[in-house]
């Protein structure tokens, strides 16, 4: 019995007003928010199936029924992360849109002064960055790829002194991710765009190397201080686990 996924649907169902889903108002209502008939025909899905599903039974819901179910429901993208948790189903499928990064997680770069520093989503997106990792890492900022950048921006040989030794070690990371999320969209399509472009991924990603480590040191040839070694950590964000502030130490 998912007691707790019946009750969050039911409590979600009753948030949303038929005016707010595009739906007439015809005669008085006992039910608060939407009638479960309702919202069936709004997620595309039976009645039957959403009672189950309210009721606790012991069904599994495909990651499709529960994006529907989100987008019906207009859920937030935390809401919809937790309907994917209580389902089973860890997180969405459909995370295609660009990630969102709280305003307080965003600004944490910026207090670290010259130390580069940014935030990375679920594939390495780069959500946010301070103007010392801008400068250290030439081409990369907020819509870029710390893995595409790696493989594909020709500045990073030159910036990453042990380039291949790096680029294995993300790649091995990438590979974690794809296991821990398979079939999303953003980290397939990552894949496919990086072994059309890079001999090196389409030679090291068959070999399905892992690796899971978030600290250590690299070298780097910094555009002011030249040749320098740098201590680094990664620390999840509590909220959005698959966000990682990234922040390196200048020597």
């Amino acid at each position: 019995m998912n007691i707790e996924l019946g009750a969050f649907l039911r409590s979600r169902r009753e948030r949303v007003a038929p005016a707010d889903a595009g739906l007439p108002v015809t005669g008085r209502r006992r039910t608060p928010g939407l009638r479960r008939e309702e919202l069936a025909l709004l997620a595309g899905i039976s009645a039957t199936w959403l009672t189950y599903l309210e009721q606790g039974r012991d069904v599994r819901p495909s990651g499709q029924v529960l994006d529907s179910l989100a987008r019906a429901l207009r859920l937030t993208g935390a809401e919809r992360e937790h309907l994917h948790r209580l389902a089973g189903g860890g997180t969405s499928p459909e995370e295609d849109t660009p990630e969102e990064v709280a305003p307080e997680v965003a600004g944490v770069p910026a207090l670290l002064g010259d130390n580069p520093a940014y935030v990375t989503g679920i594939c390495y997106d780069v959500l946010a960055h301070n103007d010392a990792a801008a400068e250290l890492l030439r081409g990369i900022g907020p819509g870029g790829n710390v893995v595409r950048w790696v493989f594909t921006e020709p500045a990073a040989r030159e910036v990453l002194l042990d380039w291949e030794r790096e680029a294995r070690a993300i790649l091995a990371r990438l590979r974690a991710i794809a296991g821990r999320h398979p079939g999303h969209p953003r980290v397939t399509r990552l894949v496919a765009e990086l072994t059309e472009a890079s001999p090196e991924v389409r030679d090291w990603w068959p070999r399905h190397d892992i690796q899971f480590s978030h600290a250590g040191h690299k070298r780097f040839r910094h555009p002011r201080l030249g040749v320098v070694t740098m201590t680094h950590a990664a620390f999840h964000v509590a909220e959005r686990p698959e966000q990682t502030l990234v922040v390196y130490r200048l020597p």
